[in-house]
């Protein structure tokens, strides 16, 4: 009798686990549409282009997980955030999950109840100036106005570089990245700061692009991840995923163009197979079509794929692979295997 209970009780625990963690994964298709929270206008990342629609690396990342849940990519209604109400925006349920140049760090991760759920982009802090002032080292910043975008990281982060440095600033405290672009190209700061990949996406907007130097200290680690709510695996699970199958699609040769071909036609490799349902059954673990990540790498590619048309080294932005290269290239993009 005791046992009975016990089995009963766990089972009816499992079932109001399983409906509580449905919840994100229900309101989305509901609705028919996923909220994007992202940046409002940082090239490459997240803009909106000549029509008003948002484009970039982190929309893409939205796109991906909207074609794997609804199987259109463009069902996707980016919201755009500041860095102070992003975290309040995704727990307050207005956004489905975040894409943002977000740092994954302990105390958004514990005290803000946030699940980041894999590292798009691996960054650092840097410093940006104009060429002529002449400086070619952070070092040489003492008594420098500084430009800073509150509600972020970099606030804490160049307290402690300029103090271990012995060397003084004047802060320029900045709530978005269009006002400290405005604010830095007015001559109201000598410096900006912000991570590396948000100061060269910023340049690449400059006229006079060539007349601002990055400079060569990276002073924190940054690692900007995608972000959902505390409490809702399954949905953790279905953005985490989407992304893993992203960068196991590039490490295994699926792209864009051929995924279609080899989902009709399985190969020998079971990964492969597995990673586009034609083997197993790991959609349906999360909810999802068995054809749900060839849906997501259709949207625009895998993490490659991605990486090169928004951000990439051919592109105004100009970022190399870097530490976002693949493990197996030398960077640190890894995805657990796909069994």
């Amino acid at each position: 009798m005791k046992k009975t209970v016990l089995f009963g009780t766990l089972a009816a625990a499992a079932v109001v686990a399983g409906a509580a963690g449905a919840g994100t994964l229900e309101d989305v298709i509901a609705r028919g549409e996923l909220n994007c929270g992202s940046n409002a206008g940082l090239a490459g990342f997240s803009a909106p282009d000549a029509n008003g629609v948002y484009q970039g690396f982190d929309v893409a990342m939205c796109r991906a997980v909207a074609a794997a849940v609804l199987g259109d990519p463009m069902k996707v209604k980016v919201v755009p955030l500041s860095s102070e109400t992003r975290f309040t925006a995704l727990s307050a349920g207005e956004v489905d999950m975040l894409s943002r140049t977000s740092t994954w760090t302990y105390s958004r991760d514990t005290d803000l109840k946030l699940d980041f759920v894999g590292v798009n982009y691996y960054d650092g802090q840097g410093f940006m100036v104009k060429k002529s002032l002449g400086v070619s080292s952070a070092k040489e910043l003492d008594g420098a106005t500084v430009c800073i975008q509150t509600g972020t990281t970099t606030e804490l982060n160049l307290a402690d570089y300029f103090k271990a440095n012995g060397m003084t600033y004047e802060p320029v405290p900045l709530k978005d990245n269009a006002e400290a672009e405005q604010q830095y190209s007015s001559g109201a700061c000598d410096v900006y700061t912000t991570d590396a990949s948000g100061l060269a996406a910023t340049r690449a907007t400059f006229a006079d692009a060539s007349e601002h130097v990055l400079l060569p200290e990276i002073i924190s680690k940054e690692p900007l991840a995608l972000v959902v709510r505390h409490g809702d695996d399954q949905w953790a699970d279905i953005v985490r995923w989407t992304f893993n199958a992203l960068l196991t699609a590039e490490e295994l040769g699926v792209t864009s163009t051929n995924v279609d071909e080899m989902a009709a036609a399985p190969g020998l490799n079971p990964e492969i197979n597995r990673l586009l349902g034609t083997e197993g059954e790991l959609g349906a673990m999360m909810g999802l079509s068995k054809d749900w990540a060839v849906k997501a790498i259709k949207a625009g590619g895998n993490y490659g794929e991605l990486f090169e048309a928004n951000i990439g080294a051919s592109t105004p932005i100009g970022l190399s692979r870097g530490l976002n290269a693949l493990w197996t290239q030398g960077g640190l993009q890894y995805s657990p295997p796909f069994r």
